[in-house]
């Protein structure tokens, strides 16, 4: 929408003309009404430079009434459809705006859904980044904190929950208004509001000064689904931890966890009034790596309560101190307060990918970004903001000492609660306390962008002793910073029983282009040395000879953060063109079935699947792919019958067959065969899966989505529904499918993500091919006409990756070379063509290796 933009030059103009400590709202909401509009009145009162000008932020369809220090000012003239123009300020104000907001149904501003199960309406609000102005009117950046009122009018059966404690009117006409109390200084955005007639289950925690109310909140028609008991205990062992090592109560008044349809994201630090994604309530049988995901979720979402609610960044430059401590916390939290020790595992497999891949884009930047507008931190949520930052923050902590580090973050905390900082100020307090000079680290690995390699050089003589171990660092030529490392190195040797068991570890620091180790001098070589054991530092690693061939001959034999830093190195190596696709798969089918961590099983399997859809050459997919669905099958039956092995290995085994044998398998196991795979339980879920599946194989049509619609006629239904309708494979299927999603804006966020999802499958390329330039064609309308949200997710899931050839590639980049795109936009794109050249990279490798 044209004037929805904010830059950061605009928000340091208003927070120099408004006191950021003045600000509060009274926000009256009337959810009573209509489908479409909800009635919204805001009160905002502040402090401002006297005669000077600003603006409040709304985005809604109707304006009826603006008043300023008591003059009536007209809405056609002051309002614009983004901004309300406020002239002539005095130095203490107080505006009014009545205003007619708009329900969205793009999982931003305030959300309108309906059950299909019960017909009920539930609402909730989602504001990151900008969307409280879709509610209500205000200073929506996060250095203009204020203290929020809120009242609700809504239908008497209703929840309605908000930051703050409320109180419960009494029901007048089938109505009834919630009165909060006031907030304390929260940024726009972590503001909220939540309401309909939701399911709710009450705890509490007796914290380190107050005892601390506990909610969880969920449709009615999932709360059969919710285990509340595991939810609170994880809730309750988070907070015991974080009040313990930041050495600061909780400080919000209660603590409120709503499991709510058709979110965007996995979860969104609300104060006091925490989001979560429903899929977090297990509706089918999930392996523990789902309920290990929730439980980092939830630690996550608790960390920001200090960590970006309490204190806040200044501006959006700093997101990563929100959301990368957060990311880091999380993790540490998980690990040492749950059954989930081996966190850093899951975390070295999966996050630390993330940013490794994001690290290695044309797109990518330093972990403090410069941020020049909204639309450059829509798309910002990524892998360097959240998994490098984490990264780096472990690696911090182990430099400086963790108890220096939380030292520096409590005193942190202490002087700037309820305000807002910027990078400066944590640093200037973990000086202090760790005694250390932080200028150099903060240049190198904050401000700077790109990734590192540590590759070791050795030399032994002829009784297998070194004579010489060097660690080499490189870095790509676009990015050449060379940066300090706190790093160990472990020596693995087998021992009687096969296994591989560190010997020794070594911890230096790893300093410029050539490190030695003088360390290891005269030691016998061992069979495995692995550069950045224990992982403390960020960095993309790589085996010597031995080594290598000891992770292919032995993955399985290692202790399981060792075992996930190999697998990681491996599939950088397959990113990178280093190891061939066919090799990486083999990588995996002598290993994974020794795997113990399922959020490791899970991973490593998709990352198999993935070189073989994008990274093998060619003509080498079949034979890949057979060799690959026919293990996986063979996984699944030998399995322990029940176990989540035989789940994971099942669902893999599913999305690869493609045989006349194996479809026949799939289709007993949706008929009820359970002599097929003894143990398995076919759940909802799962008969999904299965169908879906043989949709797109073509063995299963409308007809059958339609009858399995009928079984499972909820929410997710519908998203399982939509997905496989779309992966129907014929040309008719697809034009109904873009048609939905590209042409019209009708589709709910949900829906649309799960039409997006099925569009486009391996085995469909040439039905989707015709389909590359009405993408290229559509994506400046689409990022000029839809929310922030639709954009992201239309843009990036129909990116023609799966045509990973030279042709598409040479498509993409003439188009990108005379497109005119706002730079958020073309980021989009240009982060697609970087697969496919990284795709083509590796299928040639693939090829060279035969």
């Amino acid at each position: 929408m044209p004037g929805t933009n904010l830059t950061r030059d605009e928000a340091r103009e208003r927070a120099s003309v408004v006191d950021p400590s003045s600000v509060k709202y009274t926000v009256a909401l009337d959810l009573t009404g209509g489908e479409s509009t909800f009635g919204s009145t805001t009160t905002a009162t502040f402090s401002a430079t006297e005669g000077a000008e600003t603006w409040l932020d709304l985005i809604a369809p109707a304006v009826h009434e603006v008043v300023l220090n008591g003059a009536t000012l007209d809405p056609a003239e002051v309002y614009d459809g983004a901004r309300v123009r406020l002239a002539g300020l005095a130095a203490e104000n107080e505006v009014k705006v009545v205003a007619d907001a708009a329900y969205m149904h793009t999982g931003e501003g305030l959300h309108r859904f309906v059950d299909p199960v019960d017909d009920e309406v539930y609402l909730y609000s989602q504001f990151e980044v900008p969307d409280a102005r879709r509610v209500y009117a205000c200073f929506e950046q996060p250095d203009l904190k204020a203290e929020v009122t809120f009242v609700v009018d809504a239908p008497s059966h209703w929840e309605v929950v908000s930051n703050s404690p409320g109180k419960r009117g009494r029901t007048n006409n089938g109505k009834r208004r919630w009165t909060f109390e006031p907030t304390p200084k929260l940024s726009t955005y972590v503001t909220a509001i939540v309401a309909g007639p939701y399911h709710v289950e009450r705890s509490e925690h007796v914290g380190k000064e107050k005892t601390i109310p506990l909610a969880l909140y969920c449709r009615k028609s999932l709360a059969e689904h919710l285990d509340a008991d595991e939810l609170f205990d994880v809730t309750s062992r988070g907070f015991a931890f974080f009040e313990d090592v930041f050495g600061l109560a909780y400080p919000f008044a209660k603590y409120d966890q709503l499991f709510v349809p058709e979110f965007n994201a996995g979860a969104m630090e609300n104060a006091g009034a925490v989001t979560h994604h429903e899929d977090y309530v297990f509706r089918s049988r999930v392996t523990d790596a789902a309920y290990e995901r929730r439980a980092e979720t939830i630690l996550h979402e608790m960390a920001h309560m200090w960590f970006g609610d309490l204190v806040t960044m200044r501006w959006w430059d700093d997101l990563w101190l929100n959301e990368s401590f957060a990311t880091w916390a999380s993790v540490l939290s998980l690990t040492e307060a749950t059954r989930w020790t081996d966190g850093w595992t899951t975390f070295a497999v999966t996050e630390k990918l993330w940013a490794l891949r994001q690290d290695q884009l044309p797109s990518t930047h330093p972990i403090s970004a410069d941020i020049r507008d909204l639309e450059d931190v829509e798309v910002n949520f990524d892998g360097i903001t959240y998994a490098k930052g984490a990264s780096v923050l472990k690696q911090l902590v182990a430099w400086v000492g963790r108890d220096e580090f939380l030292a520096g973050v409590r005193a942190y905390f202490a002087e700037h609660a309820w305000g807002n900082t910027s990078l400066t100020d944590l640093f200037g307090h973990l000086e202090q306390t760790s005694g250390r000079d932080l200028s150099a680290w903060n240049e190198q690995w904050l401000r700077t962008a790109g990734v590192n390699t540590l590759q070791p050089v050795v030399t032994v003589d002829s009784a297998g002793a070194y004579t010489s171990v060097v660690i080499e660092q490189s870095a790509a030529p676009e990015h050449p910073t060379i940066r300090s490392h706190r790093a160990a190195i472990g020596l693995y040797d087998y021992d009687d029983d096969g296994a591989l068991v560190r010997r020794e570890r070594i911890e230096l620091d790893i300093d410029g282009p050539r490190t030695e180790v003088a360390e290891l001098r005269g030691v016998t070589q061992p069979d495995l040395l692995l550069v950045n054991d224990d992982d403390l530092t960020f960095a993309k690693v790589r085996l010597d000879d031995r080594s290598l061939a000891t992770v292919v001959r032995s993955i399985g034999a290692l202790d399981p953060l060792p075992r996930a830093l190999c697998w990681t190195a491996a599939t950088d190596m397959l990113r990178d063109a280093e190891m061939s696709a066919s090799s990486f798969v083999e990588l995996v089918l002598g290993g994974i079935e020794g795997e113990t961590s399922m959020g490791v099983v899970q991973h490593v399997l998709a990352s198999a699947r993935a070189a073989i859809e994008l990274y093998a050459w060619p003509a080498n997919r079949t034979v890949l792919s057979s060799r690959w669905a026919a293990a996986l099958r063979q996984l699944a039956g030998s399995a322990e019958a029940g176990s989540d092995h035989q789940l994971a290995f099942t669902r893999a085994w599913v999305a690869a067959a493609a045989s006349d044998e194996h479809v026949a398998e799939i289709a007993a196991l949706l008929d009820g065969d359970e002599e097929l795979l003894p143990g398995l339980v076919v759940d909802t879920d799962l008969r999904w899966t299965l169908l879906q599946r043989l949709v797109v194989l073509g063995a299963a049509g409308e007809d059958a989505v339609d009858a399995e619609l009928e079984r499972d006629s909820t929410a997710t239904g519908q998203r399982h529904a939509a997905l496989a309708r779309a992966a129907v494979p014929t040309y008719a299927a697809k034009a109904a499918a873009w048609q939905a999603v590209v042409e019209s804006d009708e589709l709910p966020n949900a829906l649309l993500t799960a039409t997006v999802r099925g569009f486009a499958h391996p085995e469909q390329r040439e039905l989707v091919r015709p389909y590359v330039q009405p993408y290229l064609d559509a994506v400046p309308r689409l990022w000029a006409e839809r929310t922030s949200e639709s954009a992201q997710a239309i843009i990036v899931g129909l990116f023609p990756r799966l045509l990973a050839d030279a042709a598409t590639a040479a498509t993409v980049r003439e188009w990108l070379a005379g497109a005119e795109l706002p730079d958020a936009a073309r980021r989009l794109v240009v982060e697609g063509l970087a697969d496919l050249d990284r795709a083509l990279r590796a299928q040639e490798r693939d090829r060279q290796a035969g």
